[in-house]
């Protein structure tokens, strides 16, 4: 007879198994999602008032959150940087941290958390409800694609959208270092601004925008799936939405450190 012991490593085993299948469907689904979202975004036909219509909702109307996080974030950035500096006597490299640290990090990483708690709940939560109301099985009945009209659309203006969104975050970010340092701190202004213009590399700018573009396209691709896939019922819809905010900002994270790395590893 098989003893106790054998048989509970038989089930650790299979409950291994069974994890390692259903989060491997998982990624084939959305593997396969990601795959058909692409394919649509580049062949006819196209809705441009579709995505002239999600570029205003995701970048335009997510500009005062975005505006006021990298404000705040340049400020206190020169604040913090100033209480560290100080006990080195390197103010004066104070400018130079706020606009790296605005342009290569915290602009896009700020500004992409920022509209996936926004926009990608929006999306997923949208989409979901289409689902539940058995909308898209309208779609289909009327013989329009909802990848080419749902899906597409949300992508493309979220790639053009994150990156103006993030190159205005840099001005306003540093900005916001520039009236803390100036005002707050004492720091005089044309030193202040020939250090920030000095240091800074067109590569900096670059990166950013490169984030950016690709942050936007997550958030839309996990809105999306999230919706598309989302049960049925309210309680589907908020999974759905909770699913989608969470995956877009763990992506967010991973990517900026993996391009983080492409561009200065």
């Amino acid at each position: 007879m098989i003893s106790n012991i054998t048989l509970n490593i038989f089930n650790f085993l299979a409950q291994i198994g069974r994890f390692t299948l259903i989060n491997l469907a998982k990624l084939g689904r959305i593997s396969l999602f990601v795959i058909r979202s692409i394919k649509h975004c580049f062949l006819p036909p196209f809705y441009p008032k579709l995505i002239l219509r999600q570029f205003l909702r995701i970048g335009y109307l997510s500009l005062p959150v975005v505006g006021l996080t990298a404000i705040f974030s340049g400020a206190v950035l020169a604040l913090q940087s100033y209480s560290g500096f100080s006990r080195f006597n390197a103010e004066s490299t104070i400018a130079t941290v706020v606009v790296l640290s605005i342009t290569r990090e915290l602009g896009p990483v700020l500004a992409g958390l920022m509209v996936a708690g926004r926009v990608g709940a929006s999306m997923a939560a949208e989409i979901g409800t289409m689902r539940v109301t058995e909308q898209i099985d309208a779609l289909k009945t009327l013989s329009t694609n909802p990848y080419k009209y749902l899906v597409a659309p949300r992508v493309i203006a979220a790639i053009f959208s994150l990156p103006l969104l993030v190159l205005i975050a840099d001005i306003i970010g540093v900005m916001g270092g520039y009236l803390v340092s100036v005002h707050s701190l004492g720091f005089s202004a044309g030193p202040y601004i020939n250090n920030t213009i000095k240091f800074l590399e067109a590569i900096d700018v670059v990166s950013g925008l490169v984030k950016a573009a690709f942050f936007g396209f997550v958030i839309a691709i996990m809105g999306c799936y999230f919706g598309y896939n989302s049960d049925r019922g309210a309680e589907g819809v908020g999974i759905a939405t909770t699913n989608a905010v969470v995956a877009s900002s763990i992506c967010i994270l991973l990517l900026n450190y993996i391009i983080t790395g492409w561009f200065f590893g």
